[in-house]
């Protein structure tokens, strides 16, 4: 079902994993897909390609969203493209592990800077270019928010940190016909799922009710299920895409 046929989404991080998975959801919905990406153009090249053999339009564009001028220059950029955005999500993010005593200023840095306050400015950018149309903003957390395991303190307090402002955001935008919401995803096959050690990785497994990891497929289905207009009554939630984990 094309049901975001003239709506144009931007991606950050989305070269791989759960970001690829959700571009390519919103292009195969139907709407033209801003691929960003910090590094890895090759991969992103090829997200931009699968989404236009589905029929629908796509581009790359190269920015750090934890830096503001960079974010400034990706939404003009992307306004330059396609003349309008109506849908954000906010999926770039970092997730480091470290024990209490390891924790140094780089290992806090790296992760608010990008998974904090590249969402904020981000966020920023698309409040001010959605204009009288509103938009959908759907920001990526995780379930660490909620339940926190060992030697993640700073990765879970970043996401945390995502879900309130992901419902402090949408009281304070929903006059603007602006909707924010999260998806919180639980343990998914990605890139970083793959840094976790394999007992830990199976001990997830083995708290997950529907008793499988989840795959980045699993998360992009919501999030096109947020940016389209059966979910127009939907705004400051964080909802749980995890087959049921607790941790």
């Amino acid at each position: 079902m094309s049901n975001l046929v003239g709506k144009v989404a931007l991606v950050t991080g989305a070269s791989r994993g759960i970001g690829a998975a959700i571009a390519e959801a919103l292009g195969n919905k139907g709407a033209k897909v801003v691929v960003n990406y910090a590094n890895n153009a090759e991969a992103a090249e090829k997200i931009v390609s699968a989404i236009r053999n589905t029929g629908s339009e796509a581009t790359a564009i190269q920015a750090d969203v934890s830096d503001r001028e960079q974010v400034k220059k990706l939404f003009a950029a992307a306004i330059k493209e396609y003349g309008q955005l109506d849908i954000l999500v906010n999926n770039a993010g970092t997730a480091e592990f470290a024990s209490l005593d390891e924790i140094d200023e780089g290992h806090i840095d790296r992760q608010f800077n990008l998974n904090v306050r590249g969402l904020l400015f981000a966020t920023q950018e698309a409040a001010r270019v959605f204009g009288e149309r509103g938009g959908r903003i759907i920001n990526i957390s995780s379930v660490v928010s909620q339940t926190p395991p060992p030697n993640a303190s700073v990765y879970s307090a970043t996401k945390g940190a995502v879900d309130v402002i992901t419902q402090s955001l949408a009281h304070e935008l929903a006059p603007r016909g602006i909707l924010v919401n999260a998806i919180s995803p639980g343990f998914t096959a990605t890139d970083m799922g793959n840094g976790v050690d394999t007992s830990q990785a199976e001990y997830m497994r083995s708290r997950t009710p529907l008793g499988r990891v989840g795959q980045p497929v699993d998360i992009a289905r919501a999030v096109a299920f947020l940016a389209s207009d059966d979910a127009g009554w939907i705004t400051s939630e964080v909802i749980a895409v995890s087959g049921g984990i607790r941790l």
